[in-house]
């Protein structure tokens, strides 16, 4: 099939498919890896599988642990997936709906949790020695991450400038022409 002919097409399989890699990850995560059990992992020097139960958003802002914040959480998060989705019916370009898509197949994934778990389920442990340079994350926030970093590097290098507008004015119609030479 050939995408660039069907750009929505593409945006939405991106969605589905991060959407469909993030749950896959965390149900290893929380089921056959038993990481809560674990606690952690180590895969590599510099990373691991580290469980957290995130209760906020980004970086841990806004740490909703009553029922009432998760849930307007999860009304805000939709709010904005919807947001997205709309943006993506109203682009044109593969370059621009993919990485959108990958913004909205990670805000669901991360709404899916919240509403089945009531946290969103971390597991990514990025580390130099000591130094952290992220909290512990999953697949759908790199998704959302990588996507907004697509989507700003497009805006800013790729996008062309729209012309000024250097039409001449508009030609006066030839009824006030008249009038004007009767005065």
């Amino acid at each position: 099939m050939n995408w660039n002919a069907h750009p929505l097409r593409a945006g939405f399989g991106v969605a589905a498919l991060t959407f469909a890699l993030d749950q896959l990850i965390k149900w290893l995560v929380m089921g056959p890896w038993r990481l809560p059990e674990i606690g952690q992992i180590t895969l590599a020097p510099i990373f691991n599988l580290t469980f957290t139960q995130n209760f906020g958003v980004s970086l841990g802002l806004f740490n909703a642990h009553s029922p009432s914040g998760r849930w307007l959480l999860v009304a805000l998060t939709a709010a904005i997936a919807i947001g997205v989705a709309v943006w993506m019916l109203r682009e044109r370009e593969l370059g621009d709906i993919a990485p959108l898509g990958m913004v909205l197949g990670g805000a669901l994934g991360n709404i899916r949790d919240r509403v089945g778990e009531g946290y969103v389920i971390d597991y990514a442990d990025l580390h130099f020695g000591s130094y952290r340079p992220f909290l512990v994350f999953n697949l759908a926030d790199a998704a959302i991450t990588i996507g907004v970093l697509i989507i700003l590097a497009r805006s800013f290098l790729i996008r062309e400038k729209r012309p000024r507008d250097t039409a001449d004015p508009a030609p006066v119609p030839q009824a006030s022409k008249e009038l004007m030479s009767h005065d």
